[in-house]
């Protein structure tokens, strides 16, 4: 079935690339209403649906366009949080023209949400099943959609600093994986990069603390890593936030490889431009129970698991 929030959740901090200041609150909506940002700060306020061809080309984060000039930007850790949790009703409001960044994850998101509660409607739910191969490439990077019963994210990302270098992992996202494998995960760059991307207007508002920086074999940030493969499974998270503006939940594998924001939308707009490699299907209670969120809060609160997690999000 469709779910919402039981009550709204609000966060407060910086955009990680404008530095400005964001207020952003998640609302419970209606079904059939899907994922809808709302720049409140704008007169009147305007709504931006969170949707594959609402995204314009970006090459640091998602950045979201109404085709009209108002813009949003840096909407994937939330995105994911949503998917992550089996939101697929909210408004999210915004007051400024970036999401804030928080810890550079996901898990302040998924933590609020699971405190408030996820809230069940009375409306079946359909998802996206990929019927046939489709990929995008642009130099070695490439990411592709497969055939699959459930969704399934298979990573690998290369980096000279021996801090990341080569690293890969596969997920099947059901049973609250995403919760338990990627949700903390934060963001990552090199030390090298910060200087050419603040000359370049990004970037503002990131500091150690709401990013990982890497310099060679070294990790800058206080704390170190909080897995040894972070890196990778914040590509991971940033790929489930990224699937989410389907609209849908997608019943596909994702491979990528090297590949970000920019390549995964490209693939969205390649799968959608095919009307013979994907369908609707509505779920059955069988399916239902495959889509990453699906009873999370009956299998996985009381699981140790989550108590770590819980205290990772923090």
């Amino acid at each position: 079935m469709q779910a919402t929030l039981k009550d709204k959740v609000a966060f407060s901090g910086v955009g990680l690339h404008s530095g400005a200041s964001a207020q952003l609150v998640i609302h419970p909506a209606p079904v059939g209403h899907g994922i809808v940002f709302r720049r409140i700060d704008l007169t009147p306020a305007v709504d931006i649906p969170a949707i594959w061809d609402q995204v314009t080309p970006s090459p640091l984060c998602t950045l979201m366009d109404n085709g009209q000039g108002v813009t949003l930007s840096t909407v994937e850790h939330v995105m994911a949080a949503l998917a992550g949790t089996g939101i697929h009703n909210a408004l999210i409001t915004v007051d400024g023209p970036e999401v804030p960044i928080l810890d550079g994850s996901a898990a302040p998101f998924v933590d609020a949400i699971l405190e408030t509660g996820i809230e069940r409607q009375n409306a079946q739910l359909r998802a996206i099943r990929v019927l046939r191969p489709v990929e995008v490439r642009q130099g070695e990077a490439f990411a592709r959609l497969s055939p699959a019963d459930h969704l399934e994210i298979d990573f690998q990302i290369d980096f000279t600093d021996a801090a990341i270098g080569h690293q890969e992992k596969r997920l099947d996202m059901a049973n609250g994986a995403f919760l338990r494998e990627l949700a903390d995960s934060r963001t990552f760059c090199r030390a090298s990069d910060v200087e050419m991307m603040r000359q370049n207007g990004l970037a503002l508002g990131g500091t150690y603390l709401n990013a990982v920086v890497v310099d060679g074999a070294q990790v800058l940030s206080p704390g170190g890593l909080r897995h040894q493969d972070e890196a990778v499974r914040h590509k991971m998270l940033d790929a489930t936030g990224d699937l989410a503006l389907a609209g849908a939940p997608l019943l596909a594998r994702y491979t990528g490889h090297r590949a970000g924001h920019a390549m995964t939308n490209r693939l969205l707009r390649a799968l959608f431009a095919d009307p013979t490699a994907w369908t609707w299907e509505v779920c059955s209670p069988d399916l239902e129970d495959r889509l990453p969120g699906a009873r999370i809060t009956e299998h996985l609160l009381a699981d140790a698991d989550m108590a770590a997690f819980a205290v990772a999000a923090e």
